[in-house]
């Protein structure tokens, strides 16, 4: 049995045990998270839920725009911090010079400017024009209509559970990629 295999069987075995609200063994639990995370990485990675966001807006938009603005979103509600192309790169796990170019793109199309730092005047931050903030606010609300609809059948204890615990694992990501 290959990797592949061993990790899919584990997964299945856990399945199967919370399905049955049995015991898992760590391994199993282990085997769980990881099989998920990929077909979570692989649904990601298709951006299934990036398209119908683009197909409502009324402005043409590419994904990799969608992206940006979804980062100077995420960036501006850090509370003062500033959002620059480095920001960009860093949230999108790219390089600065792929990040300039899809940040200029952005900028080209009318969905984000760039504005001075107050901190620094000699460098140059991001911030959403009114078409960034449709264009963001458009996405909130498909994405969060989707997830409503994948997990209408839980119980509001189970939706606030997983809200609860993804938001945690979350935290524990990003605390594993600084340490």
């Amino acid at each position: 049995m290959n990797a592949a295999e061993r990790v899919a069987a584990q997964a299945a075995q856990a399945a199967q045990a919370a399905q049955a609200d049995e015991a898992w063994d760590d391994e199993a639990v282990l085997a769980a998270v990881e099989a998920a995370m990929i077909r979570i990485r692989r649904r990601q990675s298709r951006r299934s839920l990036a398209r119908p966001v683009v197909e409502g807006l009324t402005e043409p938009v590419d994904l990799n725009t969608l992206a940006v603005v979804d980062v100077v979103d995420e960036g501006a509600g850090e509370g003062g911090r500033d959002v620059t192309v480095g920001f960009v790169a860093d949230r999108l796990a790219i390089d600065p010079s792929r990040a300039s170019r899809i940040v200029a793109d952005a900028v080209k199309s009318g969905f984000v400017r760039r504005v001075a730092s107050q901190e620094d005047g000699r460098r140059s931050c991001l911030e959403l024009t009114a078409t960034g903030e449709r264009a963001v606010a458009a996405a909130h609300r498909t994405r969060q209509e989707f997830y409503a609809t994948v997990i209408e059948d839980w119980d509001t204890q189970e939706q606030r559970e997983f809200a609860r615990l993804l938001t945690k694992f979350v935290r524990s990501l990003d605390g594993a990629e600084e340490g």
